[in-house]
């Protein structure tokens, strides 16, 4: 069946060309978006003047002498209308345009009986010829391989996805005018990294020629802006690509969107009242209200948000003090939960394990975490009132953490320590153990001010449209096809 619409399409193609068209044109006659043609419509057709619009051919009803049909472009959807006595060529199009193809339309505006506002084509203009049918539009594309693996198909036929992804932009625009607001300059670093750092995980690696040297893609944006702080810029911050070479599930990929931002002469209480501020921003820029929907559940982004302290809910939860724990009885405790467990695991990895599996899925309504063991937090500043403590914050919604902030470590004596602790870990085994960045730990050596500093990622936008996180992505990575 598919093959005979192929060919069927091809003939048609061929039809065209005989007949001097050229279907698949350099240039377009446009004088209006639809959506600019619409929001003057009255006027136009006061004017009585033609118009061309152009875009996708959405529906076509041949009515013999006449067909209506409905073409959309990236800014709305409007009929065009094809007459026996008023378009020319109008057989050639009857017998070769179909849904799918773009077509430019030029006409005068006016509203049907019915109220319906188009364009009275004169002449159209085939701008490219589609060969392959569309999915049914009241169907949908019912397979996710194919619809994640070929997105723009569903953005043809999916208004609401299509929605989506501008609401996406929204997000992004207003995180950048939100920091830009409170004069953070936007800063750009290298993706390409000699040693991947800044957060556990494990990179992927590749080769440059040139120099002959393997380079990985960073894992965060961290170590790179914290050199610029040492280098003399106090508020900075970077919207970019990160790479993680773990796996796939609703709140994780291998690459994504992150945001991270540093301020210098401030800790992490003061990030924690800017986040706030900047959060609720971003959510009423981009749902139109500070209520949202997640899972069944009204998510409530008004107000203060809470804090809740880490340990005191990994006690309520799990009946003891993570801080205090020995490592064989948070192992027993992670076997009663099931969770699997890398060989020689340490403490910190163990806490933030259990941790996960059975705080963090009951904080539902927005909370600030605070109160991190320093163990879970090895690379972050202690707390100054007590050692065992980080200071460190997370934003926390709908079972997930939505971002974290910190007062940066920048004692390079301290985090030479930490760095070392790490290598042994990644000596032991742990492929998201932290490397020790000599550079790095150089700069450092010349002072770095006291600095708080931020990360989230687009997972914040994914919780907000109640999608697993490919699901707001264009185009996710996925397994090639046979393989």
């Amino acid at each position: 069946m598919l093959d005979d619409i192929i060919r069927e399409r091809h003939k048609k193609l061929e039809a065209l060309q005989n007949a001097g068209v050229d279907a698949y044109p350099a240039r377009a006659k446009r004088t209006h978006a639809i959506g600019d043609a619409l929001g003057h419509f009255d006027a136009l057709v006061t004017e009585g003047g033609a118009i061309s619009v152009t875009g996708r051919l959405m529906s076509v009803r041949d009515q013999g002498k006449i067909i209506f049909a409905d073409i959309e472009d990236g800014t709305g959807k409007i009929q065009i209308v094809l007459k026996d006595e008023a378009t020319k060529d109008l057989d050639l199009w009857k017998e070769t345009i179909d849904i799918g193809d773009f077509v430019g339309a030029t006409g005068v505006p006016f509203e049907t009986k019915r109220g319906e506002k188009s364009v009275e084509v004169c002449e159209l203009q085939m701008l490219s010829k589609s060969l392959l049918p569309l999915p049914d539009k009241h169907a949908g594309i019912e397979d996710d391989e194919i619809r994640l693996r070929q997105r723009y198909l569903e953005l043809i036929t999916n208004p609401v996805t299509r929605e989506m992804f501008k609401k996406k932009s929204v997000f992004w625009a207003t995180v950048r005018d939100f920091l830009k607001h409170e004069d953070f300059m936007e800063v750009e670093t290298s993706v390409l990294e000699p040693m991947a750092g800044g957060a556990e995980a494990e990179p992927f690696k590749t080769h440059h020629n040139t120099l002959d040297t393997d380079f990985h893609l960073r894992i965060s944006l961290e170590l790179q802006l914290k050199r610029l702080i040492v280098g003399g810029f106090d508020k900075i911050f970077e919207i970019g690509r990160v790479f993680r070479n773990e796996g796939i599930d609703r709140d994780h990929l291998q690459d994504f969107t992150f945001m991270e931002c540093y301020w210098a002469y401030h800790d992490y209480r003061d990030m924690m009242a800017l986040m706030e501020k900047m959060y609720k921003k971003i959510i009423e820029a981009t749902c139109g209200t500070l209520k949202t929907e997640w899972q069944g559940n009204e998510i409530d982004w008004s107000g203060t948000w809470p804090e809740v302290d880490y340990v005191s809910a990994f006690k309520l939860e799990n009946g003891f003090d993570p801080t205090e724990a020995s490592r064989e009885d948070l192992i027993t405790r992670a076997k009663e939960l099931d969770l699997k467990l890398e060989p020689n695991i340490e403490r910190g990895r163990l806490i933030d394990l259990i941790y996960k599996k059975t705080v963090r899925p009951k904080l539902i309504q927005p909370c600030f975490l605070t109160g991190t063991p320093t163990i879970v937090s090895p690379l972050s500043k202690a707390s100054r009132e007590n050692p065992a403590i980080a200071e460190r914050f997370q934003i926390v919604a709908c079972g997930s953490e939505l971002c974290n902030g910190y007062s940066e470590l920048n004692d390079p004596i301290d985090q030479r320590a930490r760095f070392e602790a790490q290598m042994k870990l990644r000596a032991a085994g742990d492929a998201e153990a932290m490397p020790l960045d000599e550079d790095f730990l150089t700069a450092l050596s010349y002072g770095m001010p006291p600095t708080t500093g931020l990360g989230m990622s687009e997972r914040v936008f994914a919780i907000l449209m109640d999608k697993p996180v490919r699901e707001t992505v264009f185009f996710p990575l996925m397994r090639p096809k046979g393989k």
